[in-house]
């Protein structure tokens, strides 16, 4: 039984909330039941020097935890003088996520910025913030498209993560806390809406998993992945 008394295939509560910022071209406040991400889209009219006169822009992502979201408060990264390695991976892997479903050439020399700030955290807070992200970056693109700063179309597809591990010997779909740091073996995915890959990320926490595992994983993967997408839709609409 899993801690939550949830099913093998069944997710957590999850909900995208648009417009949640004044002042953000884009923005979305996703929950994966008890994690809760803030995701604000950018807009600026100038590419990164190393993209200067390229007629190509960039979309990128900085992420960062709130010094409450977790039980015990944890200090700033600034005040730390520095980021950490695993928000530098969680950020890099956003950015990534979301170029895999964008037409640089069509969105021109502009960079987004899509900052992702975890209010509450209680598991798969990389996967919630690429899920939401995608729909604070939609939001930003209209945004555009209606002041006539881009016309073709900039996203080619959606794009959305959820978590899989093995949970005391069975596959189990969006882990929670409870589940993720007692998982046998953790596994994020990264898919479009169209069914492809874009990053896979799998750990064996403790004896190593089989590929049939792995399988099974995936095939969790693909039906949460697959309620995300429609979520996204139905939140876009």
């Amino acid at each position: 039984m899993r801690p939550s008394r949830r099913a093998a295939e069944e997710m957590r509560a999850v909900s995208l909330e648009r417009r949640v910022s004044k002042y953000a071209e884009g923005s979305c406040l996703v929950r994966f039941g008890d994690t809760q991400v803030m995701c604000l889209a950018s807009v600026a009219e100038q590419v990164p020097p190393w993209l200067r006169g390229g007629g190509r822009g960039w979309v990128t992502a900085e992420y960062g935890m709130l010094p409450r979201s977790t039980g015990d408060r944890m200090r700033r990264e600034a005040s730390q003088g520095k980021q950490g390695g695993r928000t530098m991976e969680i950020q890099r892997l956003i950015g990534r996520s979301l170029r895999a479903v964008v037409d640089l050439k069509a969105l021109g020399e502009r960079q987004i910025t899509v900052d992702c700030d975890v209010i509450q955290a209680d598991g798969g807070t990389r996967t919630a913030a690429i899920t939401g992200a995608w729909v604070a970056l939609h939001d930003a693109l209209e945004w555009m498209r209606a002041r006539d700063i881009v016309k073709a179309p900039v996203l080619t597809d959606h794009v959305a993560a959820v978590s899989c591990g093995i949970y005391r010997g069975e596959p189990v779909l969006d882990l929670d806390y409870a589940e993720d740091s007692d998982a046998e073996t953790d596994a994020n995915f990264v898919i479009t809406g169209s069914g492809n890959l874009v990053e896979v990320q799998a750990t064996a926490e403790g004896k190593p998993f089989s590929e049939e595992e792995l399988m099974a994983l995936m095939g969790l993967a693909r039906k949460g992945i697959g309620r995300l997408v429609d979520l996204q839709k139905m939140a876009v609409e």
